[in-house]
């Protein structure tokens, strides 16, 4: 007769720490029903019996440490009592890595109509698994946190009802440090356009379009900065974006300083002053792109909130760079 298995409890939980994404192996079931592949239904059912277990929903088949398959109670409960477990294994099962992210494997086994996760190691050694309710609640969790980091607010739903129920204090303590840095980069944007007081005494017309070319550059890094913060919500990562994002404000530029061009010779009267002026107006979008893709990404590395300190910090970077770029280009370019 063939020996059944006890349940090992091989795996502890485990966790990723709050705030960042589980792995399966913070929710791994050790616990469940073995058998091995020569086990008759009969004993199954007296091992489900006698047994107590922390999961109980299917039967693991095991080759020595190495899965099988899964059997659905209700698959043993049908069965005759003279067949063989093997017989009954469900190979639809999904299996997944420890280490693998919960929420990904979850999604799997819904879209292959299972409803429950085998969890196996790199050599297809048994660990345990993840039970129906395991997985409901790993895209239930998953899925407040999109919502909630949607629109680039907190990680978490309850974190975002605690921003905007907070007391004043905090919101300032919240908002207020990132809001004095950019009061800051102000600060060095006036000690910026100062220094090039002799072009602006030689030329007055070159302040007549430093509103526009700042206002354009921030306006397409905010609108990069947005889609950023919603793609990190949805695990999207920098490199699958960064080309395609840097071409589109590329592009954007080149239409706006299309557009721009004729009223600036217009409101200049100088086609080569007017020339580049629209060239830095390319340059500054660009530019604004690449600082509104990367920042986002750098807060939410390093666990902050890129929704509260990313925006301020962008606009500050993005204003330096386009008001450095849109005087250089106009002494260099346009001859000032």
């Amino acid at each position: 007769m063939t020996t059944l298995e006890a349940p090992s409890g091989k795996v502890a939980r485990a966790s990723d720490g709050p705030g960042r994404r589980r792995r399966v192996a913070s929710r791994i079931e050790a616990r469940v029903p073995e058998v091995g592949p020569d086990a008759l239904v009969v004993e199954a059912r007296a091992l489900l019996a006698a047994g107590r277990f922390s999961y109980a929903g299917h039967l693991a088949v095991l080759d020595g440490d190495h899965l099988v398959g899964l059997v659905p109670v209700e698959s043993l409960s049908a069965a005759s009592p003279g067949d063989r477990v093997a017989g009954l294994v469900d190979p639809g099962v999904p299996r997944a890595a420890p280490d693998d992210f919960e929420e990904a494997a979850a999604a799997d086994v819904a879209r292959r109509g299972s409803r429950v996760l085998a969890v196996v190691d790199v050599d297809h050694r048994f660990l345990g698994v993840l039970p129906p309710e395991a997985l409901l609640l790993a895209l239930v969790t998953e899925h407040e946190e999109d919502v909630a980091r949607f629109g680039g607010s907190l990680a978490r739903t309850a974190q975002v009802r605690s921003a905007l129920e907070e007391r004043v204090v905090r919101r300032l303590w919240h908002r207020t440090p990132w809001l004095v840095l950019g009061l800051l980069g102000a600060m060095f944007s006036t000690v910026l356009t100062a220094s090039f007081e002799d072009a602006l005494a030689t030329r007055v017309v070159l302040a007549f379009f430093v509103p526009a070319v700042v206002y354009l550059a921030d306006a397409v890094g905010t609108q990069t900065e947005a889609l950023v913060i919603r793609g990190i919500s949805q695990g999207v990562s920098l490199r699958a974006i960064l080309v395609s994002e840097l071409a589109t404000g590329l592009l954007i530029g080149l239409v706006l300083a299309g557009l721009f061009l004729p009223f600036a010779f217009m409101v200049g009267g100088d086609l080569r002053l007017a020339f580049a002026i629209s060239l830095a107006l390319v340059v500054s979008c660009a530019t604004a792109t690449l600082v509104a893709l990367g920042l986002p990404y750098v807060f939410a590395k390093f666990g902050k909130d890129p929704a509260f300190g990313s925006g301020p910090l962008a606009t500050v970077i993005q204003d330096l760079l386009s008001l450095a770029v849109y005087f250089a280009l106009a002494i260099s370019v346009g001859g000032v």
